[in-house]
């Protein structure tokens, strides 16, 4: 039985993008192979979640066209790398906007906190779409994120989970 009704034949473009991107655990993925883990255990090892939820969250993302899974050999089993196609892309905007509106409305326990980068001109932005410095757009080719987690200094989205074949975001 499903947990949920399905809102993809919805009018309503709001049901229909809650319908893939609504669950919690869909956008921590997101967020994951935005970041360049795009290894099950690597997310596995991040988001702490149990191994059939993390399948089924890439499973439901694999088909809803937000990531692909390409094949690579470690040790006997063969295993999947998941990237972001042009449709998982272009859900960085919902993330930024969560970002933004996280920032504004709860507190972070360690007061430290996702900031976005423009990469553009270096300046830290407080829109999750454009840059108030130098107006560029924020996608994925001119964001970085300065991440609380991560032990880089910036994670250059352009670089990090992206597929750049075409055939595979059509």
């Amino acid at each position: 039985m499903p947990l949920r009704t399905s809102w993809s034949e919805d009018n309503c473009p709001i049901a229909r993008a809650a319908d893939v991107l609504g669950d919690p655990w869909s956008l921590l993925v997101l967020r994951e192979v935005f970041m360049g883990n795009n290894r099950f255990d690597g997310m596995k090892k991040e988001l702490r979640v149990a191994d059939n939820v993390l399948s089924e969250r890439l499973r439901r993302l694999v088909g809803a066209g937000l990531l692909i899974a390409e094949p690579y050999s470690a040790g006997k089993r063969p295993r999947n790398e998941y990237l972001l196609t042009a449709a998982g892309t272009d859900a960085l905007p919902v993330l930024h906007a969560l970002t933004v509106w996280a920032q504004k409305h709860t507190g972070s326990p360690s007061g430290k906190s996702l900031r976005i980068i423009c990469t553009t001109c270096g300046t830290e932005s407080a829109s999750g779409a454009w840059c108030q410095t130098c107006g560029a757009e924020l996608t994925a080719a001119t964001t970085a994120w300065d991440h609380p987690k991560s032990s880089e200094n910036l994670i250059e989205l352009a670089k990090a989970g992206t597929s750049h074949s075409p055939a595979t975001d059509a």
